[in-house]
């Protein structure tokens, strides 16, 4: 029987008319050739949108009325809804985003002293089925348009007044699996790293999947492309397959075969994220397996303290017990860092992300 993440995940219902809001530079100076206008149009346009963060064709002063008139009858421009914001504790946002279809996802700001962080999500609920992870719940219901990506990042520095010279990094750790939805992906990674745009240096772009073996390799096609992470969660195929169904597919060997195919630039390294869930994954044998496995290529490790929500029976581990991984971590020359996850209190934290009564668009069954 074919996985689901084997089959294109649905799409939004095609428009009448293209959508500015995620037409890359050329395709928007294409777009106003066609409309007879010169092409360095294009460039205006998309710099509007993307610098000026202006979403409506009235802002645009800068090109002639009839021009506008025009473009406001035959091209959209549609960014998504920001329905809510809420704001934890530790000063990130989750915020709720809705689309021209009424579908939701959710992302969430982070801010830190020296940079934003933004963590973004690529799909309606996700094929991937994680146990641990609130999306997988969902199913599938459709992929994200490279607008609705880029309309997320723009509608969250537009709404916490980000200044443009204040560095940006862009986390694909939301909802849905991001190489399930990798042509739209591409696209809006275009449109967010061009330097007439936004201008985010590929470097601060990461991408995390689950471990879409066809996905990783054709995302390393690419001559341009984010970072790379891999949810790992798990040291014995057993384990792993528990609670990461595509590991029934793509094991632990196939998957450090494909890291290790994987070409790094110089400096690069693959981000191992990890999990930890009490009695599961964090016992010291498990250390040792996640130090040998993150051997097979360049790595570091990032521990993830499971995050608590309804619906799973899993706990997070003591203090002592992630220290102790660290320790045996560091003692086998390995990099590894904890993720301490922001926004737990407004259920924005890793793998708590969730929009409820939403139905997939296929059988969330396997």
């Amino acid at each position: 029987m074919s996985q689901l993440w084997d089959l294109p995940a649905p799409e939004a219902g095609a428009s009448v008319r293209p959508n500015a809001a995620g037409l890359s530079r050329a395709e928007l100076s294409e777009l106003l050739r066609g409309m007879g206008e010169p092409a360095w149009r294009g460039k205006q346009l998309f710099a509007g949108l993307q610098r000026q963060r202006w979403t409506r064709w009235d802002q645009f002063t800068n090109l002639a009325k009839p021009l506008r008139a025009r473009l406001e009858a035959e091209v959209a421009l549609a960014w998504p809804k920001l329905l809510l914001s809420q704001a934890s504790l530790d000063g990130s946002t989750k915020h709720i985003f809705e689309f021209a279809d009424g579908r939701q996802v959710e992302g969430v700001h982070m801010p830190y002293e020296d940079r934003v962080t933004l963590c973004l999500s690529s799909q309606v609920g996700c094929a991937m089925g994680c146990t641990f992870c609130a999306t997988g719940q969902m199913g599938i219901i459709r992929n994200l348009s490279a607008a609705e990506i880029v309309g997320q990042v723009q509608a969250m520095l537009i709404h916490h007044d980000h200044p443009l010279d204040r560095p940006i990094n862009l986390v694909f750790m939301g909802m849905g699996e991001p190489l399930h939805n990798l042509d739209h992906l591409m696209a809006a990674f275009d449109i967010l790293t061009d330097p007439e745009g936004l201008a985010i240096p590929p470097r601060r772009i990461t991408v995390s999947t689950s471990g879409l073996v066809t996905g990783i390799d054709r995302l390393g096609t690419y001559p341009r492309r984010p970072r790379l992470a891999l949810s790992l969660n798990g040291t014995t195929d057993e384990h792993r397959s528990r609670i990461m169904p595509v590991n029934r597919v793509w094991n632990l060997e196939a998957l450090a075969q494909c890291l290790g195919r994987f070409p790094l630039q110089s400096g690069e390294r693959i981000t191992l994220e990890y999990v930890l869930l009490k009695g599961l994954t964090d016992s010291l044998e498990d250390g040792r397996r996640l130090a040998s496995f993150a051997q097979h290529f360049p790595a570091k490790v990032n521990l993830i303290p499971f995050n608590p929500h309804e619906g799973v029976g899993f706990e997070p581990p003591e203090e002592t017990r992630i220290s102790a991984l660290c320790k045996l971590l560091v003692d086998a020359g390995q990099p590894v860092s904890v993720r301490r996850s922001r926004g737990q209190d407004v259920g924005g934290a890793c793998g708590q992300l969730v929009r409820a009564g939403q139905k997939p668009s296929v059988p969330k069954s396997y």
